[in-house]
């Protein structure tokens, strides 16, 4: 005897299938894979993907897709007062792929011990060399103001586009064991399969 499906009961099935599938999706986008080196994670958000296996600090979680709306939100932990480096990379790094705009939020937790009076990030298309006007990455050097570099910590920040990419958040401060929050424009219109943030808590002088 033939058996016939039920239309409406195999309708059901298949979306629920497909929004089980996107959910699953979007769980491992938001879960770290192992590095090939072994040092650390790549956590993949939208096009990019983040580590911290230069050292000196942890990822500890990793979500959005990088848009204006959606932002990617850093949750690190920063392990001493000595600078880190934080490693990008462009999960599909062409032009057809890749816009070179990544709106970022660093939600950094203060456990090195000290309070931070200042906070430092530098942009670096070659490890330990600041980025150069010319390479087309920077701190949104196509605008001279911007409305979405804010702190949670810090009234102020100094935006430097010449001839390195820095930006330093001030007038604030961060106190041991608490968290801040730092909103960026990253915009790399020569788009890089790896670029590095560094990022420098200032303390207090002795």
């Amino acid at each position: 005897m033939a058996i016939l499906a039920n239309p409406a009961f195999s309708a059901a099935r298949a979306r629920g299938v497909r929004r089980l599938a996107g959910a699953l999706s979007c769980l491992l986008l938001a879960m770290p894979v192992a590095n090939a080196n072994g040092l650390g994670h790549q956590w993949q958000a939208g096009q990019y993907s983040f580590s911290d296996e230069l050292g000196g600090f942890l990822i500890r979680s990793v979500s959005g897709t990088g848009t204006r709306s959606d932002p990617v939100v850093l949750g690190e932990e920063l392990e001493s007062a000595d600078p880190v480096t934080l490693t990008i990379r462009a999960r599909q790094p062409t032009a057809n792929f890749i816009e070179g705009i990544l709106y970022l939020r660093v939600v950094a937790l203060n456990n090195s011990g000290h309070p931070w009076v200042d906070f430092l990030f530098e942009l670096q298309s070659v490890l330990d060399q600041p980025s150069t006007f010319g390479d087309g990455l920077s701190f949104d050097q196509t605008h001279t103001t911007s409305d979405f570099i804010s702190s949670d910590s810090f009234a102020r920040y100094d935006r430097k586009l010449e001839p390195f990419d820095r930006l330093r958040f001030l007038d604030g401060h961060v106190d041991t064991s608490h968290q801040t929050s730092f909103d960026f424009l990253v915009t790399d219109f020569n788009p890089k399969s790896v670029f590095y943030l560094l990022q420098d808590p200032g303390i207090p002088a002795s």
